[in-house]
């Protein structure tokens, strides 16, 4: 069992209260953003042919595109939904206290999967409209694909030692 050093700091307490401690605040307000992104983030995506063709009204690009980009943002959009999937399915293990175990390897490897489709399909945007802002997305997702292939072999590698570790208790 792997035990991280940290001080818990508690807010002083209103009458009639007791004290809660920060690190539960923070891993609540946590699930709740998680749970908030991905709902809202469902309802983008129903509402996106919607928003696309409203927009087109003011910015020609959009007006000119709207099937294309109603498809690049649409597909975009469910890769999204599906990696915050994947967090709150791996924030479950750390609210249950049991976080190195071989699902949050899977779900990191999804979403590395998932952060490489983004990235493609962004790339896909550089064929109707050049914007540096493109370019960056493409780099963020690059890196957030690499960044969870990594962290999907320390995972993996931390279930191996805690599997070996509770088999020899």
């Amino acid at each position: 069992m792997l035990l991280y050093p940290y001080r818990m700091i508690y807010h002083k307490p209103q009458k009639g209260r007791t004290a809660i401690p920060m690190k539960d605040k923070l891993t609540l307000f946590t699930k709740y953003l998680l749970d908030f992104m991905f709902y809202s983030g469902i309802l983008v995506i129903i509402t996106l042919p919607f928003s696309v063709g409203f927009y087109g009204r003011y910015s020609t690009y959009f007006a000119e595109n709207y099937y294309s980009l109603c498809v690049v943002l649409f597909l975009s959009g469910v890769f999204a939904i599906l990696i915050v999937q994947q967090l709150r399915r791996m924030f479950r293990t750390v609210i249950d206290d049991d976080c190195f175990i071989r699902e949050n390897v899977k779900s990191l490897e999804k979403m590395s999967t998932y952060s490489f489709f983004i990235a493609v399909i962004t790339a896909c945007r550089l064929f109707i409209f050049i914007t540096p802002s493109i370019f960056i997305i493409i780099l963020v997702f690059v890196i957030a694909g690499l960044f969870s292939k990594v962290l999907a072999g320390i995972f993996d590698k931390a279930v191996t030692y805690k599997l070996e570790n509770d088999l020899t208790i």
